[in-house]
């Protein structure tokens, strides 16, 4: 692992591994900067969306959460208030009338605490990060770690643990914006996507769920089998105007196994071959077609990311669960431990 120090505090770690797959991660924003995998003919692109220098993350118009860690609360909560145990918290609204992964300063923009992290097979980052009681509205001091761990299998491990001193709803997600022919090349319409999710979260025209799980058969949601995403962009479905796209959450036909990693998701390039395949212990995970990128941010290779020019698959628990009892619990409560992890996988074919 080498470690490139930037002025002040915040520092940019990469590490690679045996097969080409290099990762690269900064303690701001616990941000993923760089994922760079093999296609098919051995060629190494970085299919990870983001900027060359911090400054870019910390200046961004329409900031897009590129690679970050998002939370407290990653998703969506409704007009930024919840009840918790008869008490009533109120969050910064920063999407429209909603409050949106954690807030005007969410867990993105902050800088977190690095130790490296090297054995047989692997190599990696862990960050720790304390959000004080009351930060962005949240209450208790949360006490939170992220691990990033590339193995030899070409698995890029995401480990979240937390504790808190006071009941808080907690629901971390990692953000990158994905794709496979390389970041800057375009839209991602033709990547074959597979969704393990029968059913999902419809949402009203600010993008909170209305309450029901629906099926996918037979919408343009239904991605049980592989199809190209750009296949039902074009359905004038209720769903896809609200959120101008592919913004929902899809829950996960979960294992058997308790406490189980489910295999959500698998992307595939049919041009270079490139497959990602996500495995994760979470209910949920949000499909995001970048549908407001719109070429005014400029990337690592100085071309502009235009419109569908990346995907992202955020394993989650449902947004605005605080305020939905019929949704799984996101409370962490004293004497407990939150932990949970998410897989990226990359392969070519």
């Amino acid at each position: 692992m080498t470690q490139v120090a930037d002025p002040g505090e915040v520092q940019l770690y990469r590490f690679a591994n045996a097969h080409g797959t290099a990762v690269a991660v900064t303690n701001y924003g616990a941000i993923i900067t760089s994922i760079r995998t093999k296609d098919r003919d051995g060629n190494i692109a970085d299919i990870a969306l983001g900027y060359d220098h911090v400054e870019d993350y910390k200046t961004a118009v329409d900031h897009p959460y590129f690679g970050a860690v998002v939370g407290r609360y990653g998703n969506r909560i409704a007009k930024g208030t919840f009840t918790l145990d008869g008490i009533t918290y109120s969050l910064a609204r920063n999407n429209g009338p909603n409050h949106l992964h954690g807030g005007s300063v969410g867990f993105d923009r902050v800088i977190w605490t690095p130790h490296e992290i090297n054995g047989p097979g692997f190599q990696g980052i862990a960050l720790t990060y304390l959000s004080k009681d009351g930060e962005e509205g949240y209450p208790g001091n949360l006490n939170c770690k992220v691990v990033y761990t590339l193995t030899e299998e070409n698995e890029l491990l995401v480990e979240y643990e937390a504790t808190t001193d006071k009941p808080t709803p907690l629901n971390l997600t990692q953000h990158t914006y994905f794709n496979l022919k390389g970041e800057g090349s375009g839209s991602i319409l033709d990547h074959e996507l597979m969704l393990n999710a029968e059913h999902y979260t419809p949402v009203n025209d600010t993008t909170i769920p209305t309450g029901e799980i629906a099926p996918v058969k037979g919408t343009p949601f239904d991605f049980t089998r592989p199809k190209a995403i750009r296949s039902d962009l074009g359905s004038p479905h209720e769903q896809l105007v609200f959120a101008r796209g592919y913004d929902h959450n899809f829950v996960l036909n979960k294992s058997d196994t308790p406490g189980g990693l489910t295999h959500a998701a698998t992307v595939y390039e049919p041009v270079n071959g490139r497959v990602l395949d996500v495995f994760t212990e979470e209910p949920g995970v949000q499909f995001y077609s970048g549908n407001y990128l719109d070429g005014r941010l400029i990337g690592k290779t100085g071309r502009p990311y235009t419109h569908r020019g990346g995907f992202c698959l955020e394993t989650q628990h449902f947004p605005n669960s605080p305020n939905r009892p019929e949704f799984p619990d996101t409370t962490l409560r004293p004497g407990d431990t939150y932990h949970t992890k998410t897989v990226f996988r990359f392969s070519a074919r």
